[in-house]
């Protein structure tokens, strides 16, 4: 099991969150998402490591951005 956070900015409100964890769902591997929309941060617990790369493709085809 892997865990890794991100910052996402841009989200304001729950359909925002909505979007962002639905996207990062169809990661392969993914087992859970949270995401903070008070602080932006995005949990992501996997079965293996997942590659940044992976997941701020994700983010942005939600139509946020992963604070770098």
């Amino acid at each position: 099991m892997a865990t890794s956070t991100y910052t996402v900015t841009g989200m304001t409100c729950g359909h925002c969150v909505g979007s962002v964890q639905k996207e990062i769902s169809k990661i392969a591997g993914v087992t859970s998402v949270d995401v903070d929309l008070a602080t932006g941060l995005v949990t992501v617990e996997s079965a293996a490591p997942l590659t940044d790369a992976d997941v701020i493709a994700a983010v942005d085809e939600a139509g946020y951005e992963v604070a770098r």
